[in-house]
């Protein structure tokens, strides 16, 4: 799929994305993803903000530039980003062709975001780019499993799911390493598919 046709499939999802994100999985994940994030410290890059949802569970104070490839999830967001108690600047931008120069953040964010990304390995080489030496990667993410039969399950699945929205079955932890990140702590929250996942960049 390519950024184009990735950008078009988000922004037809994003009338109904808040819907769906308001209930079952994405509450269950929230306690998590607040204990994640609230680690943010100094310049901190979130990709894939979407319409917003995880913009309540960021730590006051904190100074975030938010991205998206969807304009139309981005207009959902820009409420929730104004009411933001911190500095909290969106943009819309391709994680692959991001304007920002070489070491620009001390940390970036991620939520669900490399399940859909065309080239998941060529996304997170553009984050390493923006990231500072020594600065961190820290991911909510769900991936591909080991277990049987959720392994099988997932691929077999994984067509139609790509279709509708995110891949089920990338090797998300095999990608952070493909991309140059020393991988520092990979801790499962469901089986092995629900996962965060913390990197630094090369010193």
């Amino acid at each position: 799929m390519t950024n184009s046709e990735t950008r078009r499939k988000w922004d037809a999802a994003a009338g109904l994305f808040d819907l769906v994100g308001a209930f079952g999985a994405e509450r269950r994940w929230t306690p998590v993803k607040r204990r994640l994030f609230s680690g943010m410290e100094g310049r901190v890059l979130f990709v894939a903000v979407g319409t917003g949802l995880d913009i309540a569970s960021f730590p006051p104070g904190s100074d975030i530039t938010g991205i998206d490839i969807s304009p139309k999830m981005l207009a959902k967001a820009e409420p929730r980003a104004a009411n933001y108690p911190g500095t909290l600047s969106l943009h819309v931008m391709d994680v692959h062709e991001m304007s920002f120069p070489d070491a620009s953040f001390d940390q970036v964010h991620t939520s669900c975001t490399f399940c859909s990304v065309p080239d998941p390995v060529g996304g997170l080489q553009a984050l390493r780019r923006v990231l500072k030496p020594g600065g961190r990667l820290r991911m909510f993410e769900h991936t591909g499993s080991r277990i049987f039969p959720f392994n099988a399950m997932l691929n077999l699945m994984n067509p139609i799911a790509r279709r509708l929205g995110p891949e089920i079955n990338r090797d998300t932890v095999a990608n952070v390493r493909a991309a140059g990140f020393e991988i520092t702590c990979v801790t499962n929250i469901f089986l092995d598919v629900v996962k965060t996942i913390e990197a630094t960049a090369p010193a």
